[in-house]
């Protein structure tokens, strides 16, 4: 399986609320860099699936809704796969919208994940994250 049909297998996985596909692509030492300015950057870098699992997407889960990351576009350069899509979602402390472009970035080696850096709105997350 290459690198980018991997990623494309997490992302529709991760629409059916099974985000086991993409822990089970991390390599035990993937460093995860959410973007600069986004609330979630705090810790940076996420060392680790548990880092990520608590510090990332725990903390989406309880503060969105309806979450979803819907990629439109796959972009194949071997060991580097950058996904281009929307965040969607509704913030259940204010009700509002979340509807944030985003760009990951992927590094593999050895066909694990080692390095993620998110880039996307980060002044439409820092207007809604509470």
């Amino acid at each position: 399986m290459s690198n980018c049909t991997t990623i494309q297998a997490a992302y529709a996985a991760f629409a059916n609320n099974d985000p086991s596909v993409l822990f089970g692509a991390m390599s035990p030492d993937i460093q995860w860099y959410e973007a600069e300015g986004n609330p979630l950057a705090d810790r940076n870098p996420y060392a680790g699936a548990q880092a990520i699992g608590e510090g990332v997407f725990g903390r989406l889960l309880a503060a969105i809704d309806n979450f979803t990351v819907v990629p439109d576009r796959y972009v194949d350069g071997g060991d580097d796969v950058i996904v281009l899509g929307r965040y969607g979602g509704t913030m259940k402390h204010s009700g509002s919208t979340l509807d944030a472009e985003f760009c990951h970035v992927y590094q593999f080696k050895g066909g694990q994940i080692v390095t993620m850096h998110q880039y996307t709105d980060t002044e439409e997350w820092a207007r809604l994250m509470p």
